[in-house]
């Protein structure tokens, strides 16, 4: 029944645009015929020469026969006029059905390519994104939107494949530390001598591997709520400072860098923007999280701050495991590592992503470079805002968090 009315449906004649177009060009060529046939048929009753006839004038015909010659005059007219007037509208006829059936035909052969569309369109599906019109004809406007179309199946299969590797790297992820949680509880509960110290370490291993699988959901909503704010207007939009967040979050991570003996030089100058403080914060903490989960022993960390040609920046530099340049962009990638070191299980790989998410929801760029002799350089470039009254009081709120000065070390 279904396949029935859908052939119903296409057999039904439609307002199409082929036969809008048609239809149009049908109008057109008949109004424009029409219009010569009345001229002509004006022109011909407008020939009445009879002024310039003297009275009682006649005509001889073939026949021999002699007629009046005014009134062989109107009745020749006459006959003329009818027989243009008929012949013209039988002409008028035929070339517009013949000039309606070639714009049908035309309009076919132009709107062809949106067919086409159209029928790749219908058969487009997961497994199908490959597919593409290639149209080879006039470089018209069938041509710029058969184009266009092929660009946006282009970013169509990008985003599917980014997408498909993004959940199977996700689950792949996810699924490594609960299979840890269920072996050790599984190898744990089948020892029959195990006692409480056994326990306290499966309860420490699960313990670890649950926060490792709670961090990876945090940066996994972190990253849904960044990138589900990229090119819009942001949800939340303050001014905020980018020293006082690198402030926080190398405060938060000053154990970790002492125990790594660090040295760590910081140059935070004010680079006032506007957005939200929260996604901020997790990007200058993902920044220096990574700076130093990536180091090595007595390794190098420096974290720079200003306003640069109208951008605010910051800069996030670290020492560590030499990466190759042309791994560098791919770190920006949902779970991708680069290098020996970041290959490790430390990490789920969302760091940088989530930087880049961050900044494409407030406007900006990063970029990263790869260190001689080991270790990542990365510069966040945002908008700045013009904060002149509040610089100040940033200033003093940088004094009181024991940032007074320009250039600090922690070793």
């Amino acid at each position: 029944m279904t396949v029935y009315a859908t052939r119903r449906e296409r057999m039904r004649l439609r307002p199409t645009l082929r036969l809008r177009l048609t239809l149009l060009n049908g109008i057109l060529l008949v109004g424009a015929g029409g219009i010569l046939v009345l001229l002509a048929w004006l022109l011909v009753d407008a020939v009445n020469p009879q002024d310039k006839l003297q009275a009682g004038s006649q005509v001889t015909l073939a026949d021999g026969s002699r007629v009046d010659a005014l009134t062989w005059q109107t009745s020749f007219v006459d006959s003329a006029s009818r027989e243009l007037l008929v012949k013209g509208l039988l002409a008028l006829f035929a070339i517009g059905i013949i000039g309606i059936a070639g714009a049908y035909a035309v309009a076919g052969r132009a709107l062809r390519p949106l067919h086409h569309v159209t029928a790749t369109a219908r058969r487009l599906g997961e497994e199908t994104l490959d597919q593409r019109i290639r149209y080879s004809g006039a470089d018209d406007e069938v041509a710029e939107l058969a184009s266009t179309f092929d660009a946006m199946l282009d970013r169509l299969a990008g985003a599917f494949e980014s997408q498909k590797r993004f959940v199977a790297n996700a689950s792949h992820e996810l699924r490594t530390p609960l299979a840890v949680m269920r072996t050790e509880i599984d190898v744990t509960l089948s020892d029959d001598e195990a006692d409480v110290a056994e326990y306290r370490r499966m309860a420490k291993v699960v313990r670890n591997a649950s926060e490792r699988a709670n961090g990876l959901v945090d940066a996994l909503l972190v990253l849904a709520r960044s990138e589900a704010q990229s090119g819009r207007r942001l949800v939340r939009k303050v001014p905020a400072d980018l020293a006082t967040s690198v402030y926080n979050a190398l405060s938060a991570v000053k154990a970790e860098a002492e125990r790594m003996k660090l040295e760590v030089t910081t140059d935070l100058e004010a680079a006032h923007v506007v957005g939200d403080p929260s996604l901020l914060d997790r990007l200058a903490g993902n920044l220096i999280e990574n700076a130093i989960r990536y180091n090595h022993l007595l390794g190098k960390l420096w974290l720079r701050t200003g306003n640069v040609d109208g951008q605010a920046q910051l800069v996030v530099g670290n020492t560590g495991y030499e990466v190759d340049p042309g791994d560098v962009p791919g770190l920006f990638e949902p779970f991708r590592r680069g290098g020996w070191e970041r290959t490790g299980s430390r990490g789920s790989g969302l760091g940088l992503s989530i930087v880049r998410a961050v900044c494409d929801a407030h406007g900006g760029t990063v970029s990263a470079v790869a260190q001689p002799g080991g270790g990542l350089e990365v510069t966040v470039s945002l908008p700045a805002a013009d904060t002149t009254p509040v610089v100040a009081a940033s200033a003093a709120v940088r004094r009181t968090k024991g940032l007074g000065t320009p250039r600090a070390e922690l070793s």
